[in-house]
């Protein structure tokens, strides 16, 4: 009865039309109920303005205070922590950059399941050990919430269009409920299984994605010791085999693609310290499951020295700067 009760209680209409950020009218924001947004950083804060686009309001709380401000100004209400925020949505979603800080989000001394009202729909886009999202559902169940795995892909770019992956772990029959708010920030909605299946599927995209940042950037750089023009080898890789994501849209090297971090000395986008810690639950998962992952492998690795030689705050794509530097070892 409650899923059905909570299926009734998220059904709404499709806000009016708009044109950039032109936000729907007062009035028909008041005929959606709030959601919570708890972590606004490089990927939170796009994906709490598309909802606020789409006509929701927003309460919102994060640990640094001024990453509030944008989506404060286009209409959210900011609390101190996520047991508030909890206290007046029952519709909340996470974005947190490690397993450690989604257990004290949600079980901490101010966190979400010491004020959450029964019913409550959970969504966590972090990407976290598959365990932990598991931990959080059995605690969540206790206090008579929901809660549910959704990961993303996609970077900075598509949080900001809302044209990013959400993959989502939970019970089936809550799946309705929430691809009707994740849709809002992300063009594709898969249901993967139960919870932790989301979890699952990012580690296993974001290792390939990995490998083959390293592979692209390689290849560039050979392209370049060889005499090649950079732009001219990334057109040739992406009308041939070699083409992939980190070729075709998201080019390591400066100067070959705009609107990347590659050409905003890699500024903004997926850190590599969060690369490598997604490679670190890759491996993890691998072991326990006894999977042979030899390039996964290699991959973090790389990504650990990167962050050792001070890469951790630059984007991901930044390994072809790093293999550049080594050359000169």
């Amino acid at each position: 009865m409650a899923a059905v009760l909570r299926g009734s209680r998220y059904l709404v209409g499709r806000c009016c039309k708009h044109v950039d950020f032109v936000f729907v009218s007062t009035r028909s924001m008041a005929s959606k109920t709030q959601v919570g947004f708890v972590g606004l950083g490089n990927m939170g804060n796009p994906m709490a303005k598309n909802l606020l686009k789409h006509g929701y309001p927003v309460i919102a709380t994060d640990v640094f205070p001024e990453s509030c401000k944008e989506v404060q100004e286009l209409g959210a209400q900011i609390v101190d922590n996520p047991a508030e925020v909890a206290e007046k949505a029952d519709r909340i979603i996470t974005m947190l950059p490690s397993s450690p800080n989604v257990i004290d989000v949600y079980t901490g001394p101010n966190g979400i399941l010491k004020k959450v009202k029964k019913g409550s729909l959970l969504i966590d886009s972090s990407t976290i050990d598959p365990a932990v999202s598991k931990e959080m559902a059995a605690d969540a169940e206790k206090m008579g919430a929901v809660f549910m795995d959704a990961p993303v892909s996609g970077g900075v770019g598509a949080a900001s269009s809302g044209k990013l992956t959400f993959m989502v772990g939970g019970a089936e029959e809550e799946f309705t409920a929430a691809k009707e708010l994740l849709s809002c920030m992300g063009a594709n909605v898969i249901y993967c299984g139960q919870v932790g299946t989301g979890q699952a599927a990012k580690i296993c995209n974001n290792m390939l994605l990995a490998i083959g940042m390293i592979g692209t950037s390689e290849t560039m750089n050979l392209g370049i010791r060889l005499g090649l023009d950079p732009k001219l080898l990334a057109q040739i890789l992406n009308m041939s085999s070699g083409r992939c994501w980190s070729s075709d849209t998201y080019n390591p090297v400066p100067g070959v693609m705009e609107g990347v971090p590659s050409g905003n000395n890699y500024q903004g986008g997926f850190g590599t310290q969060l690369m490598a810690k997604d490679l670190g639950l890759a491996q993890n998962t691998a072991t326990n499951t006894k999977t042979p992952v030899p390039l996964g492998s290699l991959a973090h690795q790389v990504y650990r020295m990167m962050c050792a030689r001070g890469y951790g705050n630059k984007d991901f794509s930044s390994v072809f700067q790093f293999l550049r530097e080594e050359e000169g070892q």
